[in-house]
């Protein structure tokens, strides 16, 4: 018996009923190389691998692959877009209160959504968004020397 074959990200861009091009390829594989990306970064990445492409361009193939559930958007507070290729599991991040450094902490408490609301006011809560705040060991090291 075989292993199962993962997927080329052109066929899970098909899978989800977008056009393959070059620049969504790349920048889907952007995202999941990269940790936690805002879009200039991303953008960076797309040219190094296949040349020009705009900033809007961008932003159009971010939405579609976001909307497509391929990649997943957080904005923590005061912090421009990032972007990241976990997609489906419900964690959540940690941010760094002095560079801006963002990881991924896996759900606090049981099965998605993870915490349950005092109150859900009559909603179907289906996910749960955390961000804790503090400072990553490299800012506490240095702050504290």
């Amino acid at each position: 018996m075989t292993a199962p074959r993962t997927p080329t990200t052109a066929e899970e861009l098909r899978g989800a009923g977008l056009r393959v091009t070059a620049a969504r390829v790349a920048l889907l594989d952007a995202v999941r190389d990269g940790d936690h990306l805002g879009v200039e970064a991303l953008a960076s990445g797309v040219r190094d691998r296949v040349g020009h492409v705009s900033l809007q361009a961008v932003y159009e193939a971010l939405n579609a692959l976001t909307a497509a559930g391929l990649v997943r958007r957080i904005e923590p507070a005061g912090s421009p877009a990032r972007f990241e290729g976990r997609v489906g599991d419900n964690h959540h991040h940690i941010v760094c209160r002095s560079c801006g450094v963002v990881a991924d902490v896996d759900c606090a408490v049981g099965h998605a959504p993870c915490l349950s609301a005092a109150d859900d006011q009559g909603f179907s809560i289906d996910e749960a968004e955390v961000i804790y705040w503090g400072l990553c060991p490299g800012c506490s090291t240095s702050r504290s020397s």
